[in-house]
């Protein structure tokens, strides 16, 4: 069945929706939890996640009541790799007896069959030719962005987008975490996020560094624990001092920071998305197929620059088929980006008439 507006379901009090992974998956996939939200206003919404997901959203308003933290359970909350999903759990998730359970965290092979075993009156969600088929659902094509992949699923439910650009509210207590942290950000502030999960995701630090000495900022370089080496090399690298966060936020404090900031400039990466989320502009790098799943769709406040790198630097293995089996090598595959280029987008983003405010 295909993800066409279909008509909106009587007596839909309880949903639950499975998306179980990183930050910038969650970012991606709010539209599709706001369209259920507004078609569905007296519905509960349980987003079925992971522990990370309970800390940021308790609290925060937005489309999810409640978020259930699943334990790690093969290609559903981790990678497939053994773990089953506990009987207890699946008895505890049915006696919610939930109206509508969606599936959006992938093609289906491994949670397809977890959705249907929360005994839900109907199942929607996302479907490779080898998945067991839900109830409705749309075909999973791997080159489709996922925000419009998600809202094709919530089409279905009858749920219109109220919007394709993602958004997060900040709290006051995410503005109090970053005073305590770091008092008043200074005017004009721009973040660099130089990390990435993938390290060929990555732009040269020596990059970041040479477009934060140009920009006559003030600059903050963000991170996780595990980034702290390339946002200590990009310090090392810049000719004037710049502050550095890593891990000393919370992610609705780190939310708050970019909310302060001018600009954000960032890879392909969790953070880019969460600062484009709370209406900063931002510059992201993105290799040329990744950014077809999770670029920005809108280019007013959001300015992509594209590596057309298609084959791995060391050894020339192709990197645009998704099956293809990953070569061992970690450079970037972004190097090709210049300089140039994300100054002439800052120089936009950061003048006087710039883009405008975030709707």
């Amino acid at each position: 069945m295909t993800g066409t507006l279909g008509p909106v379901l009587d007596g839909v009090e309880r949903v639950a929706v499975l998306r179980a992974n990183a930050l910038g998956d969650l970012v991606l996939a709010m539209p599709a939890l706001d369209a259920i939200r507004g078609t569905y206003p007296g519905a509960r919404i349980t987003l079925l996640g992971r522990s990370w997901h309970a800390g940021f959203l308790d609290g925060r308003p937005g489309p999810v009541d409640e978020v259930i933290a699943l334990p790690p359970i093969s290609g559903v909350s981790v990678a497939a790799g053994g773990h089953e999903a506990p009987e207890s759990l699946i008895r505890k998730l049915r006696e919610r007896r939930f109206d509508v359970a969606v599936q959006i965290h992938g093609g289906g092979r491994h949670t397809n069959p977890f959705i249907r075993r929360l005994g839900a009156r109907l199942t929607a969600g996302l479907c490779t030719p080898d998945a067991e088929r839900l109830d409705l659902w749309v075909p999973y094509v791997h080159h489709h962005h996922e925000t419009l992949r998600h809202l094709e699923v919530t089409a279905l439910l009858g749920a219109a987008p109220e919007s394709i650009e993602p958004r997060v509210e900040v709290t006051e207590a995410d503005r109090a975490e970053l005073a305590r942290a770091f008092g008043q950000p200074p005017a004009g502030l721009v973040a660099l996020h130089p990390g990435a999960t993938d390290p060929r995701r990555r732009w040269p630090a020596a990059s970041f560094a040479a477009v934060a000495d140009r920009l006559d900022r003030p600059i903050v370089i963000t991170g996780i624990e595990r980034e702290r080496e390339v946002v200590d090399e990009v310090a090392a690298g810049m000719r004037r001092p710049a502050a550095r966060a890593v891990d000393a936020l919370s992610l609705g404090g780190l939310a708050a920071l970019y909310e302060r900031c001018s600009l954000v400039i960032s890879n392909d990466t969790g953070p880019r998305h969460l600062a484009a989320a709370v209406g900063t502009p931002t510059i992201g790098i993105y290799f040329c197929a990744n950014l077809v799943n999770a670029g920005p769709l809108m280019r007013a406040r959001h300015r992509p620059l594209i590596s057309w790198t298609s084959a791995c630097p060391v050894c020339g293995a192709g990197g645009l088929d998704p099956e293809a089996e990953r070569c061992p090598h970690d450079p970037s595959w972004v190097a090709d980006v210049s300089v140039e280029e994300v100054l002439e987008q800052a120089a936009d983003l950061l003048a006087p008439d710039g883009p405008p405010a975030a709707g």
